[in-house]
């Protein structure tokens, strides 16, 4: 039987919805308790980044559905945050039976949002304001924001400017779709039971426990010189845990569909990774 949406998961959205709403609204200069009438110009944020988050979490549900795992919708967090949000998880309980159930409900999620990111991206990169970099450079406490090998390709590609002495004022759309790629690398980190996690398992079920704990040191060398939110998120996975639980017919074999989707799914992580994403300046 389909699952029937509760008053919890419609709750949990309305209320991501408003406080992705009201932080999107303050990204745009708006100060809601001083300008309620001006609100409205927190949707462009809020309905990318739940689009992204929604793409992602329901891709994970339905493939889950098609293999028969049990799996609930989409939990949504809602949070007094700068994006308002700490995003969307589902619940799914074990067995998964094979390896390609497991590349193909880890993979889902990633590539569906993976596409909505880099559409965001595009667009809202076309209403971004371009300006000389002295200019945000004199501005005091203001955020930069680090670019993946993606995010950075496309701003060349759609801007045409030269990095060196021009900086981006992105578009609140533009920045949910930064948003939505950064998620879609730390979903893809190869370890425990993130996506990234199903993916080295299903890929590599001899080696994913080594990848895994090597992965922890590497994040742990991240945080120390370049971004400190990679320090919680290596206490994080020793927390959670590493290891994958086995599948229930491993000698089942991949086959050469679903190891593109999962070669496909690393090359993403690859090119979506940013090493500090944040920056005070």
């Amino acid at each position: 039987m389909p699952h029937r949406l509760t008053a919890i998961h419609i709750l949990l959205f309305i209320l991501t919805f408003i406080t992705t709403l009201l932080a999107g609204a303050m990204l745009s200069g708006v100060v809601p308790w001083e300008n309620p009438e001006k609100i409205y110009l927190g949707l462009p944020f809020s309905i990318t980044l739940l689009l992204i988050l929604l793409t992602h979490e329901l891709s994970h549900y339905f493939m889950s559905r098609r293999h028969k795992v049990s799996v609930t919708l989409p939990y949504f967090i809602p949070a007094p945050s700068l994006i308002g949000t700490f995003g969307a998880i589902i619940k799914m309980k074990p067995p998964i039976y094979d390896r390609r159930a497991l590349i193909d409900i880890g993979a889902s999620g990633p590539i569906g949002g993976f596409i909505i990111a880099v559409i965001a991206v595009v667009v809202g990169l076309r209403l971004s304001e371009v300006v000389p970099a002295q200019e945000l450079q004199q501005m005091e406490g203001r955020l930069s924001l680090g670019g993946s090998i993606l995010f950075n390709l496309l701003t060349r590609l759609v801007l045409d400017i030269e990095p060196e002495g021009f900086d981006v004022v992105l578009h609140p759309v533009a920045f949910a779709g930064w948003i939505g790629l950064l998620v879609t690398s730390l979903n893809l980190l190869p370890i425990g039971q993130l996506d990234g996690g199903h993916i080295s398992y299903a890929l590599f079920v001899e080696h994913h426990e080594r990848i895994a704990r090597f992965t922890i040191p590497v994040l742990l060398l991240l945080g120390i010189f370049f971004w400190e939110g990679w320090l919680i998120w290596a206490v994080l996975m020793m927390v959670i845990g590493y290891r994958h639980p086995p599948v229930v017919y491993p000698m089942i074999e991949l086959d050469e569909k679903r190891r593109f989707i999962g070669w496909l799914s690393l090359f993403i992580f690859v090119i979506t990774f940013t090493p500090m994403p944040v920056q005070g300046m």
